[in-house]
């Protein structure tokens, strides 16, 4: 038997909140840019007070031509556990430009050395459902087949079972096969972290997230899926020549199926989310004109611990000390 220890997640959820909180003053103003910056800006200046030794693995990098939070940037104080960090300050930039639903900031930590570096690739063929149905499925099979064996090992009729697909060109025909199916589809146009999220967490409507999604966002997820004990398979998918290229001159393995256990090996892992824009999954940042309210999942893999949190700011003491301008 163990005694307590510190759950860093606790301290991690200040980060997210931070960034949250930062970038919701850009709900709907059409810059996504500047929403990300500031959220970017925030969660760096929260990381220097946390008691790790971190290097960045899925970061701001390359794709988003984002300045901070780049890939292999080192954050914390420098003591502590050496971990790898996944962060997305802004998961669904565009969800937050133009006002709509399940925008968050999202943060991930793992021990040094058990996160999956993506390298060159940007996309990632994924399946992901609850813990129900963890041996059910089978990332080749034919969508229709997977759905029988989910709907069976959830005790649910096909047309019980609700799927969340990136509303996509690419995802035309496995929507068209879903329906096919007889199963239930919620389509987004951005955010599978939070469509993992929503796959596992059993307080949602959501049983499983399938389709083509970021490669960056499927090793973040992972921290999460291993807390809550669902499961993710998944495949690089490159969606260019760039990137196939990129791919085989780095000698990675396109058609190696990865799992969670694989993409983060090692179920010592944190994870927190805080909403931004609000919507089914996590409510948003709200402002009441003396207080902000923010609303974050925790997670723990270590104890399969998940907290819903709810956070109130009196926001004149925040500014009296904050560097942030939250304002």
């Amino acid at each position: 038997m163990e005694a307590p220890d510190r759950n860093l997640g606790l301290d991690l959820v200040r980060v997210t909140e931070a960034a949250a909180l930062s970038s919701s003053r850009w709900l709907g103003r059409g810059d996504k840019n500047a929403g990300d910056q500031a959220a970017v800006d925030a969660m760096r200046l929260s990381f220097n007070t946390l008691p790790i030794d971190g290097v960045i693995i899925i970061g701001e990098g390359e794709k988003d031509e984002a300045p901070m939070l780049y890939n292999g940037e080192r954050v914390g104080s420098g003591q502590g556990h050496a971990v790898d960090v996944a962060v997305d300050p802004v998961e669904g930039t565009n969800l937050l430009a133009y006002g709509r639903p399940n925008a968050i900031s999202v943060v991930g930590i793992a021990p040094r050395g058990s996160m999956f570096n993506p390298g060159p690739s940007y996309y990632m063929q994924k399946l992901v459902v609850p813990p129900q149905a963890k041996e059910a499925v089978e990332l080749d099979a034919p969508i229709g087949e997977n759905l029988k064996k989910i709907a069976k090992a959830l005790g649910k009729d096909m047309d019980d079972l609700v799927v969340f697909v990136l509303d996509k060109p690419r995802h035309k025909a496995l929507i068209q096969e879903i329906r096919t199916a007889g199963a239930r589809i919620q389509l987004h146009t951005d955010g599978d972290v939070a469509g993992s999220l929503m796959a596992v967490d059993p307080d949602n409507v959501v049983d499983v997230m399938c389709g083509t999604g970021g490669t960056p966002e499927g090793v973040l997820s992972a921290c999460a899926i291993r807390a809550l004990g669902g499961r993710m398979l998944a495949r690089l998918d490159p969606q260019s020549e760039a990137e196939a290229a990129a791919l085989a001159e780095a000698g990675i393995d396109c058609k190696q199926v990865f799992t969670e256990e694989t993409l983060v090996r090692s179920d010592d892992t944190y994870f927190a989310a805080t909403g931004i824009s609000g919507g089914a999954f996590l409510e948003g940042v709200a402002f009441t004109g003396t207080h902000a309210v923010t609303h974050s999942l925790v997670m723990r893999g270590k104890t399969g611990t998940m907290r819903r949190i709810e956070t109130r700011i009196r926001l004149d003491k925040l500014m009296e000390i904050s560097a942030v301008k939250y304002d």
